[in-house]
């Protein structure tokens, strides 16, 4: 039995080094063949036999065992009828709850807000206009408003003038819900770049995006009582 174990351990250890090897050498051809892949995070074998993902930060790349092909695209599990690069990103870009830079963020408070969200909006957002309609109907949660100006080119602007006015909850629904532009006002809108680089590193494209206190993230307007049944997990 002994003998057995060591054997194991050893085609254990043998496998371990020739996977490291393998990313190893992938890492080193395509960096040579393709300079602009500057810093490859990761490389894995995906289900498909002979098939690799390259990770480069939250950007997801496929190639064969040798380097010699690069491709961009989605890899669909079609018995399983999922889109593993899909489920690949939601994994890569997940917003931990508690990680999120409040001091970047608006506080709104309905009732006691013993529940939390956060939310990144932009103030010349449709959507969103929509979606904090129907959150004022939302009682008993704390809302962690994140400006993300990224639609249009006074979104800046408006965000700059909101973050700096004396009342930022305020001036927020007075822009979304009565289309009443925040008075020009000036301070350091360091936060409002911290908002932009976070929602880069970690793929936020569109506005209204909703993250939940049990990590959900939701892109996009949805009703209150979407709002309601996402709260209602978060708290379970």
């Amino acid at each position: 039995m002994k003998l057995v174990a060591c054997v194991l351990a050893a085609a254990s250890l043998t496998f371990g080094l020739s996977v490291h090897a393998q990313d190893a050498n992938l890492k080193k051809t395509l960096t040579e063949r393709i300079p602009q892949l500057e810093k490859i995070d990761e490389v894995r074998p995906t289900p498909m036999t002979g098939l690799y993902e390259v990770r480069v930060g939250t950007d997801i790349f496929y190639t064969d065992a040798k380097g010699n092909y690069l491709i961009q695209g989605e890899l669909i599990d079609t018995k399983a009828k999922r889109n593993l690069t899909e489920d690949r990103m939601t994994q890569l870009t997940a917003v931990d709850f508690k990680q999120l830079p409040i001091k970047d963020a608006i506080t709104i408070v309905h009732g006691k807000g013993e529940r939390k969200m956060a939310v990144f909006e932009d103030p010349n957002c449709g959507y969103c206009k929509r979606f904090e309609k129907d959150l004022q109907s939302v009682d008993n949660v704390t809302i962690y408003l994140f400006l993300y100006p990224i639609l249009s080119p006074d979104s800046a602007e408006k965000s700059r003038n909101i973050w700096c006015s004396k009342d930022p909850a305020k001036a927020w629904h007075e822009q979304m819900l009565n289309s009443k532009n925040a008075s020009a006002a000036q301070c350091d809108p360091a936060a409002i770049q911290r908002n932009l680089a976070f929602g880069r590193k970690y793929k936020i494209t569109g506005t209204p995006t909703i993250v939940f206190a049990n990590n959900v993230r939701v892109p996009g307007a949805i009703s209150a009582a979407e709002v309601e049944k996402h709260l209602a997990a978060a708290a379970k």
